[in-house]
């Protein structure tokens, strides 16, 4: 309908455009969330963490209990695979937690894993962090970084974090590798080599977390794709047995 002067009325433009932004929104609204159920259902390794092996040379491990409000948060922050155990070195008299979790349906989700991030809110005071690097026992030259932290009186508590990324099967320490479109896309393909995975190895002394990371790093790698997509341990780890080791495949 046109006015006397043969120009459309202004209710009608104002109704048109109206309705072209509700359907643009709803049209948006649609792909959106199929996208977002895509980049959240669970991406798995082809061999899943929990057949980490417990006994690794002289460390034997335990799982260590993971309260429900935590195991929420990490599930928030797309952790699709992980562990969490305590490792002990009788012979050496030294122990490490050691923390590996896995982020592939959305990558960048990994940073509300890091020390930096989950130690405060847990009631640790951060002192400093500092690079560094070791020696795994295949001679691979591994950087790392080395946080500090200590809870505030009465508690009077101190803790040694190391932790290091695997970005597609590369070790890095910098953030800025994935936090941006690369994090925040998400992992529609479900390809397990696009990831980042984060090792945090914990103690209140610095050497056990170093001798701990040296004798435990290597299967870390082999658990997760390298550069290639290849996982190394499938085909060479049995699932847990009865008496809860993960135990190499005959032949492998």
């Amino acid at each position: 309908m046109r006015g006397a002067a043969g120009k459309t009325p202004a209710w009608l433009i104002w109704i048109l455009a109206v309705l072209l932004l509700v359907s643009a929104g709803v049209a948006y609204r649609i792909p959106a969330h199929h996208l977002k159920l895509l980049g959240e259902a669970p991406i798995a390794l082809p061999v899943p963490l929990s057949d980490f092996p417990m006994q690794i040379g002289g460390w034997k491990g335990s799982e260590l209990s993971i309260r429900a409000t935590t195991r929420e948060y990490m599930e928030e922050h797309f952790a699709d695979d992980f562990f969490s155990r305590r490792y002990v070195n009788s012979a050496a008299k030294l122990w490490a937690d050691v923390y590996v979790v896995y982020c592939s349906t959305r990558p960048g989700g990994i940073l509300g894993h890091r020390p930096r991030a989950c130690y405060p809110a847990h009631g640790w005071l951060h002192d400093g962090s500092e690079t560094s690097q070791f020696t795994s026992q295949a001679g691979r030259q591994v950087a790392c970084l080395i946080h500090r932290f200590h809870k505030p009186p009465p508690v009077h508590d101190e803790k040694v974090v190391l932790s290091f990324y695997i970005l597609n099967g590369e070790i890095t320490t910098n953030e800025g590798d994935f936090s941006g479109v690369f994090g925040r896309r998400p992992n529609l393909a479900g390809d397990p080599g696009r990831y980042v995975a984060q090792v945090q190895i914990s103690s209140p002394l610095e050497s056990s977390v170093i001798k701990a990371a040296e004798g435990i790093a290597d299967l870390v790698f082999d658990f997760l794709p390298d550069e290639n997509g290849r996982v190394r341990s499938s085909g060479n780890i049995k699932p847990r047995s009865g008496d809860g080791e993960s135990k190499p495949r005959s032949g492998g």
